[in-house]
């Protein structure tokens, strides 16, 4: 609808958008960012219109090269500096400033898509299911005046972990032990409309995003994979529904394919928290968030608002465990090249708002870089 995606930009309108992206985001200096930076505003734009599913049904998507929005693992930043080599200066400073360019792109679009009429300008204004998922997943520190909207697989546990101690539930976020999801946490659901409207109004707000289809492969990877329940209650289902004579399947086995195919046929406010779209847990346009932080900045972000929030010095980001598999370019690469190509142009929608919100470039799943 309209309201969910904004009418494609008039050539015009795309032209003055990107003309006023170059006016206002050239660095001072000169240098190297000038040219790249009309580029990223102008892949910002066209993220924020709905000429994307337009693009995806030409199939002509892949043909967008966005520029690299998000800075690599090994580029996030560093508690303290260490020493290095000649240019890690210039890096550093060439990543904060692609940086800046994404959280403006963020910015521009959100405001865009949730400045639109019927989107909802609060929770109160969201259906009551809406209402209730949002609220269920908004985590509160009173002590330190802060709401967490928690994502599954975008290092929520670690968040969570980080809550505890913060609360005194917890000694330290290196304590050895069985995440439990439920105790010892507060959440905004549970509290009173004015309770509720307090904190949403007076606490700062901080969500964590992740690419969606990297998110996916993790939650199916972890879900199907490793997590009996998960086989037991979803896979024998999906296995059952998808794959002739399937019936006998002890749910360990489902294929990545299947899994889409089963996303496709869910409801996305029905969906369970592990693969519901981000907006649809979070709800960005009736939630003002503060700040969002990236999965790929993941230390560097996490560092930022324990800052913000002036959490004790002791209390720290947790290291990744090390049983911990996580889902590489290449990875990604080979689920999504092995899978049929009309299965993620058609799942893409779904999960677009995402897409565009945080300004995640879309998946290339053409022949050319699938035969790389």
């Amino acid at each position: 609808s309209e309201a969910m995606f904004p009418r494609p930009a008039f050539p015009g309108e795309v032209r003055r958008a990107a003309a006023s992206g170059r006016s206002r985001s050239r660095p001072r200096g000169g240098g190297g960012g000038t040219v790249l930076l009309p580029s990223m505003l102008m892949f910002g734009v066209i993220l924020a219109s709905s000429g994307l599913l337009l693009m995806i049904e030409k199939g002509i998507l892949a043909e967008v090269k966005p520029p690299p929005l998000h800075p690599a693992a090994g580029e996030l930043s560093r508690r303290g500096g260490g020493g290095g080599g000649g240019g890690g200066e210039e890096e550093e400073a060439g990543g904060e400033l692609e940086y800046e360019v994404l959280r403006d792109i963020r910015n521009r679009t959100i405001r865009a898509v949730c400045g639109q009429r019927a989107m909802p300008r609060s929770v109160w204004e969201l259906p009551a299911g809406q209402r209730r998922t949002v609220l269920r997943h908004l985590l509160v520190s009173d002590k330190y005046r802060f709401l967490y909207c928690y994502v599954p697989k975008v290092a929520c546990s670690n968040w969570k972990r980080i809550l505890k101690v913060l609360d005194g539930a917890l000694e330290s976020v290196d304590v050895k032990l069985k995440m439990d999801h439920k105790s010892d946490l507060v959440f905004l659901g549970d509290m009173k409309p004015d309770e509720i409207s307090y904190r949403l109004k007076n606490y700062y707000k901080f969500v964590f995003v992740r690419n969606p289809m990297e998110r996916l492969l993790s939650a199916y990877r972890n879900k199907f994979g490793e997590i009996k329940e998960y086989q037991q209650k979803y896979g024998v289902e999906i296995v059952r529904r998808y794959r002739k004579n399937g019936g006998n399947s002890a749910g360990d086995d489902v294929t990545f394919s299947e899994f889409l195919r089963y996303l496709l046929d869910e409801e996305a406010e029905r969906m369970n928290e592990h693969w519901m779209p981000i907006y649809n847990l979070c709800q960005p346009c009736a939630v003002r968030y503060d700040f969002i932080g990236s999965y790929e900045r993941l230390n560097a972000d996490a560092n930022y608002v324990l800052e913000r929030v002036r959490s004790p010095s002791f209390v720290r980001f947790p290291e990744r465990q090390s049983w911990y598999k996580p889902v590489t370019a290449e990875t990604l690469h080979y689920y999504l090249c092995n899978t049929q190509r009309r299965l993620i142009k058609e799942l893409l929608p779904k999960y677009i708002l995402d897409f565009s919100l945080f300004a995640y470039p879309l998946p290339n799943i053409t022949s050319e870089f699938c035969r790389q």
